[in-house]
């Protein structure tokens, strides 16, 4: 699984078709980041969450558009993530695997920080911003102390891949929005781009398409 973010201008990259030389079904969009960039007084704390597993929460009021935290980890290559997972499977859904380009992606699994903690929402307080060939999780709205924090993964999907597998990636976020799932509203193969229709004159028949 891929996940989008936002580019350094603030211009969504969600939905942007990007290279995809392998396909993982358990990897999100991220960029370049390691574990050091942690905050010296952090406004949040790990403990377990409702949604899954652990989660990260507020433990101050943190206002719209503040940069929170960096997702930090290993940086390997796709092929490097291939070998280390390979055995492993889909992990019932739990991945801390962020793509960063079509040649590098970050393991948070190996020197991640608590970033790769934050839950997935249908109705996320968080999003994802691409600067640098860095990513942070910055704040969409004011966060409440004991708020948990979250984002959405998209997480993206091929039409092919086993209907059980993608099953394993069902949301829990339990708010009114939910879709029921982590993944993408459509597969990656379906974002291809329609061949370019020819302009015809006014009036002029066009021949049907073979």
């Amino acid at each position: 699984m891929k996940k989008s973010g936002k580019s350094a201008t603030g211009k969504s990259t969600r939905g942007a078709v990007r290279p995809q030389p392998h396909h993982h079904a358990h990897m999100r969009h991220a960029n370049r980041t390691l574990a050091r960039h942690e905050p010296a007084d952090p406004p949040f704390e790990v403990r377990r969450s409702g949604i899954h597993g652990r989660g990260v929460y507020a433990t101050r009021r943190i206002v719209r558009g503040t940069r929170i935290v960096e997702y930090g980890g290993d940086r390997i290559s796709h092929e490097q993530a291939d070998e280390r997972y390979a055995a492993q499977g889909q992990a019932g859904g739990h991945t801390f695997l962020f793509v960063v380009s079509d040649r590098v992606v970050i393991d948070a699994g190996v020197g991640g920080n608590a970033a790769r903690f934050i839950n997935h929402s249908c109705d996320p307080n968080c999003e994802t911003v691409i600067e640098d060939e860095r990513v942070f999780i910055e704040a969409t709205r004011v966060i409440r102390p004991g708020e948990e924090l979250s984002y959405e993964y998209g997480l993206t999907w091929e039409s092919t891949d086993d209907p059980d597998e993608l099953a394993n990636y069902a949301c829990r976020c339990g708010t009114v929005r939910c879709r029921g799932t982590m993944l993408d509203t459509e597969p990656v193969d379906a974002r291809k781009k329609p061949a370019r229709r020819r302009k015809t004159a006014p009036g002029a028949r066009q021949s049907p398409r073979k």
